[in-house]
């Protein structure tokens, strides 16, 4: 089984979409599991002080300057540590750290992760983490597109989907995998034509066919 294990500070806006569908049912199947690590739960609170948990501080001034707030490094590598720190066999966890200057993330990339059994996302908000976190652990920074986001929830739940559904079973049937067969980006289903506002709109007539041949050089000629 594929555990992935996402650092965070905002679990609740993964779970939403990771606990339907697919990756819901990949879950109940057993094929992957899915962990969350908030770091407010791995930051040093001052007892005297009597702090609440959101009042528990992760993030700080940046060195040098600059606008905006730093996550500090030790909650991020104890949530880290919790995560991977005692697995035995290290070569079959992968460390992610999200940046818009990191690897670009591909189908490629994808099957050559579902061989883990442990992969740790790295969450970043706000200005970033504190890059000490890289000294700590080994890690891979990927980047899902040439923009930036809010955080790194969004690419975790990207990498999470594709990596999960190439996993041997999780689709029920491995030839549903787009990208390994002939495949058109356009698709149709019944009825053979539907109308709107007066106007008529038909299923190419190549599908009704029944020539295979056909079809196949039309799913190509969609492709280009």
């Amino acid at each position: 089984m594929l555990t992935f294990h996402v650092v965070t500070l905002f679990p609740e806006s993964l779970e939403s979409y990771l606990n339907a569908s697919i990756v819901k049912r990949a879950q109940e199947r057993g094929a992957i599991s899915i962990k969350y690590y908030n770091p407010r739960d791995f930051a040093q609170a001052d007892k005297k002080s009597l702090m609440t948990y959101s009042e528990r501080r992760v993030d700080n001034r940046p060195y040098g300057g600059g606008p905006g707030m730093v996550i500090e490094a030790m909650p991020v590598i104890r949530a880290i540590d919790a995560a991977v720190g005692k697995k035995k066999g290290k070569s079959k966890v992968k460390i992610v750290f999200f940046s818009p200057a990191g690897k670009q993330f591909s189908n490629e990339i994808a099957e050559t992760y579902k061989k883990f059994t442990d992969i740790v996302f790295i969450c970043g908000r706000y200005e970033g983490i504190d890059a000490r976190i890289k000294k700590a652990f080994p890690m891979t920074d990927i980047s899902i597109g040439e923009y930036v986001l809010t955080g790194g929830e969004l690419p975790a739940m990207v990498m999470i989907d594709a990596i999960t559904r190439r996993i041997s079973g999780v689709l029920g049937d491995d030839l549903s995998i787009e990208e390994s067969r002939i495949a058109s980006p356009d698709v149709y289903t019944r009825p053979e034509v539907i109308e709107f506002k007066k106007k008529k709109y038909r299923v190419p007539k190549v599908l009704l066919s029944g020539d295979h041949k056909k079809i196949e050089e039309w799913k190509v000629g969609r492709k280009k």
